[in-house]
């Protein structure tokens, strides 16, 4: 299952129905469209309603966006996603490496959507880059609230691992672990098998051997059986165990 993509972005424009046919074709069991955005979401939702059963979104606000963050207006479209069908709060989360919003407006979207989460019932899905040390704060207020998590993308460090896997949450790694300058295998391993998922996170992140290129859904398989070899399973057999995982975060059917 593909956890993390987004089918909504204007790269799939041209071919969007023949990326999720080819992702069907190389045994995808669902594909999760994430709303980085109000509109990113609403558009995700569209899809979503067009793939039932196959395709399902996510609505939230993205770090680099939460300079415009308005609290009381957001909130509300968040939380009538929610009851549209939206699967998790997110994508969400810091950034403070291109720090495109102030920390301080990032850390109070961060929060604003924790609390839905915590309202709604939903999980969480985010994104943190240069960040450590709040995002351990706001993981581990999640975890004390009873809100689930996945930190997507991950790329470490350790330390951050090990709060979000002590608050119930999940990690998610991408086409990034396939790449020539990765050299944390045993990171991999760190998660236990009911806590770790897979992610395209296209159109970014091409796995090898099609860095580059617009990455798409069908190639997950590709970052699955990288983190297969390192963590020294069969890809098939992770790729149930990874596919449920989603299913049960998500709140999917099995």
């Amino acid at each position: 299952m593909d956890s993390h993509v987004h089918l909504a972005d204007e790269a799939f424009d041209s071919d969007r129905e023949a990326v999720i046919e080819r992702a069907r074709q190389t045994g995808a069991r669902a594909l999760v469209c994430i709303g980085e955005s109000i509109a990113a979401a609403a558009r995700a939702r569209g899809i979503a309603q067009e793939h039932p059963g196959f395709v399902f979104h996510t609505i939230g606000i993205h770090p680099h966006a939460a300079a415009g963050f308005n609290a009381e207006r957001d909130a509300a479209a968040i939380r009538a996603g929610v009851h549209d069908g939206a699967v998790a709060i997110g994508e969400c989360g810091l950034d403070y490496h291109y720090d495109h919003s102030p920390r301080d407006r990032q850390i109070e979207a961060f929060e604003c959507q924790l609390t839905i989460a915590a309202e709604t019932a939903r999980p969480l899905v985010v994104h943190t880059r240069d960040a450590m040390d709040d995002t351990r704060a706001v993981v581990a207020a999640a975890g004390k609230r009873g809100v689930v998590g996945v930190l997507h993308c991950f790329t470490g460090p350790r330390e951050l691992a090990m709060t979000a896997l002590d608050a119930g949450w999940y990690l998610s790694f991408s086409g990034v672990i396939t790449f020539k300058k990765w050299n944390d295998d045993p990171l991999l391993r760190v998660p236990p098998s009911d806590r770790v998922l897979v992610e395209s996170d296209a159109p970014h992140l091409a796995p090898v051997p099609h860095r580059g290129k617009r990455n798409e859904p069908a190639w997950v398989s590709l970052t699955l059986a990288r983190l297969a070899d390192a963590r020294g399973v069969r890809p098939e057999e992770l790729g149930l165990v990874t596919g449920d995982n989603a299913a049960r975060f998500f709140g999917l059917p099995s």
